[in-house]
């Protein structure tokens, strides 16, 4: 079973989970995130799995292609946001980056994934509530901002979100 802690209670929490060996990375974080009652959250993980399915998602058939992975790796990257569906109950979209045991690499987002022999996750709930609702155009459920909050920054260069073009 994971183990959490938190890690400070100023406002919003920050967890540290700890997964074991042959736990479920997606239906883990799913549990947490209905036990907390997370309004939204931000992950990162390092570790290891015993094998996973990551996939790439193709825009033209919209559709994921999956990318099996059937041997022990190394969770080098794992990243993720935890928001809520349109219909309400929790949602978890991670994109991670394993090894190989050549030294090679796998990444995509991630479908699937058994822990060996753990796997260190630190959560970082914020504040306000994220949705995703489904975009026609993609077939993706992607991140509501909500009209009435959204920051639109005309120019990214102003903080150094996108590299310079030489256009302005």
């Amino acid at each position: 079973m994971a183990r959490y802690k938190v890690m400070h209670d100023r406002g919003a929490r920050e967890y540290t989970v700890v997964l074991d060996s042959g736990e479920s990375v997606v239906e883990v974080l799913l549990e947490f995130a209905r036990a907390h009652e997370l309004p939204s959250a931000s992950f990162t993980a390092t570790g290891g799995f015993s094998g996973c399915t990551l996939a790439f998602y193709d825009v033209r058939e919209k559709r994921y292609l999956d990318i099996p992975v059937h041997e022990q790796c190394e969770a080098l990257s794992v990243t993720g946001s935890i928001g809520r569906s349109e219909g309400g109950d929790w949602t978890v979209h991670i994109h991670a980056v394993v090894g190989l045991r050549d030294g090679s690499t796998r990444g995509g987002h991630l479908r699937h994934a058994v822990v060996r022999p753990t796997l260190e996750v630190v959560v970082s709930e914020s504040a306000r509530p994220l949705s995703r609702r489904l975009d026609p155009e993609t077939g993706l459920h992607l991140l509501d901002l909500g009209a009435d909050d959204q920051v639109v920054e005309h120019d990214p260069l102003r903080h150094g979100l996108a590299p310079p073009t030489g256009h302005r």
